[in-house]
Formats: structure tokens, C-alpha cells, sequence
């Protein structure tokens, strides 16, 4: 029987001991961590998300601050906005949710976050730091896989590792920390040729490229580790996980695999932030 990557269960054991460092940076020092959410617009299911986010804060201590943009606001006015909060002392997080509306340049947003403030992992000069090794906030849906993965104890080193994605939040992060945990890693794309062919030679397989069940059962290599990183409105992700417990070692399901660590790395981030502030 294949082993069940719960990241849902992952998450909920780990809010528990995030509540207790956020309680004792709150007795030490007063200071609350605090994670600000940026929404451009009106898009429900990132209104959705932020929504989600900022009841997870709330659920360890964290004061969430949400700033709500209108659908018209320039890239000059976003940055703008984030050059605030880079220099709110009491923020500690700054989260821009993606997408935004398309007259902005989002890339361009994105980097002006600061370094320190970066804790969503979106900005190239954390991509660097991160691909270098030096320090970082990584890209959380990135991140909480290599928590799942670590937690369950699934050997990386010299395994072949086959992400199906490039994008810069997900995809292109996912390959330089398996890469960096001494895997051999294929990056594939939906363009990609003979992609079967491909996903056929994965021993750790990430499914990132945002189409519902792309990846097809029968190109799964058996006694693989399966990562779906996917999650669309039919309720699958970007892989047909059909009959995956018979064939591979590990999977993450959909929903409660990958999702709910990625809202936990943010908060795990958030603290981290916090801390080091604090530490200064």
C-alpha cells in the first residue's frame, strides 16, 4: 500500500508549535508577527485565497493585514503600496496574491518586495539566493513539498526527478531545491515531446503545470513518488491519480496534499520573518 503524503495532517501538527513561538515572541517582546495580503481586484478565488490565508493567521496568532486594491491600479501605484510596507516596521510579511489584473507588471511587483519581507518566495533575487544556497524565504507550495517530502522520509539524493511546470512560483523553484538536495532533475513543460516518455523515468515526479489531470496513470513509473502540486474546480489536480495507490510508493492527495503546506510554509515563513527582525 502506497504511503499518503498528508500535508494536511503535516500542517495542523506544525500550527501548533508555530502558535507557541508566536506566543513567546509576543511575551518576550510585545511585537506581534505580522503577515500583510495584497488583492488587486476583485477575482473570487483570490479573494478566496487571501481569505483562507488570513484564517490560518489567525489560527496561530498572527495578525494578517489586508490590503485591498482597486482593478484599475497601475504598477507605479501596487509598487508604491509595497514600498510602505517594506518600511512598516510592524510588518513582517508581505504577500502579493497572484494573479494581478493585466495592466500591471507583475514580475516588476514582485521585486520590490524586500528581501527580508519575502515570505510568499517571489522575488528573483530570493530565486538566486535560494538556487545559491544562501539565505532565503523559498516559494511556499516549493518549500512545503520538501517539508512533506522530509517528514515522510523520502530519499532525494540521486533519484531522478521529473517536474512537469516552469513556471517562476512553482515549477522552476521546485527543480533548483530537489537539484539542490542532489536529485538528477528533467524539467518538462506542456510543450515539452515525447513527455511520456519522460514522466515514465520519473522516480519523483511533480505534476505543477496547471492543467487538470495532464499527466495520465498509466505514464507513472511504478514505485515512484508521486507529487500532484495541482488543484483545479473539478476537485483533481494536474494528475489522474487513478488507481495511484496500487502503482507508486508515495502520493499526495488531492485536496490535503500539497495545498495545505503551502499556506503553512507561508506562515512558517511569516514567523521566521519575525523572529529574525526581532533577533536584530
Amino acid at each position: 500500500m502506497a504511503i499518503v503524503l498528508d500535508g494536511k495532517l503535516l500542517s495542523q501538527s506544525t500550527e501548533k508549535n508555530l502558535s507557541k513561538r508566536v506566543r513567546l515572541i509576543r511575551e518576550r517582546t510585545k511585537i506581534v508577527p505580522t503577515l500583510a495580503a495584497i488583492l488587486v481586484g476583485s477575482d473570487p478565488a483570490s479573494a478566496t485565497y487571501v481569505r483562507m490565508k488570513g484564517n490560518a493567521c489567525a489560527r496561530i496568532g498572527i495578525d494578517s493585514l489586508k490590503i485591498e486594491l482597486s482593478e484599475n491600479t497601475s504598477t507605479s501605484q501596487l509598487i508604491e503600496e509595497i514600498s510602505k510596507l517594506n518600511k512598516n516596521e510592524n510588518v513582517h510579511g508581505i504577500l502579493l496574491q497572484h494573479p494581478v489584473p493585466k495592466q500591471i507588471n507583475e514580475r516588476k511587483c514582485f521585486d520590490s518586495i524586500s528581501l527580508e519581507k519575502d515570505v510568499d518566495g517571489v522575488t528573483c533575487l530570493g530565486f538566486g539566493n535560494m538556487s545559491m544556497g544562501a539565505a532565503a524565504y523559498g516559494s511556499c507550495t516549493a518549500i512545503g513539498i520538501m517539508r512533506l517530502l522530509k517528514h515522510y522520509k523520502i530519499d532525494i539524493s540521486g533519484k531522478h526527478a521529473v517536474v512537469v511546470g516552469r513556471s517562476p512560483i512553482l515549477g522552476k523553484p521546485m527543480s533548483m531545491m530537489l537539484l539542490n538536495e542532489n536529485a538528477t532533475v528533467t524539467v518538462c513543460h506542456s510543450k515539452t515531446k515525447d513527455l511520456a516518455d519522460h514522466v515514465r523515468q520519473a522516480e519523483i515526479l511533480v505534476g505543477a503545470v496547471g492543467l487538470p489531470r495532464f499527466i495520465k496513470s498509466d505514464w507513472i513509473k511504478q514505485n515512484s513518488v508521486v507529487i500532484d502540486a495541482g488543484y483545479h474546480p473539478e476537485k483533481c489536480g494536474d494528475i489522474d491519480l487513478h488507481n495511484i495507490e496500487s502503482k507508486c510508493f508515495a502520493f499526495t492527495p488531492v485536496p490535503g496534499g500539497v495545498g495545505p503546506m503551502t499556506i503553512n510554509t507561508l506562515l512558517l515563513q511569516t514567523v521566521e520573518a519575525c523572529e529574525r527582525s526581532v533577533e536584530k
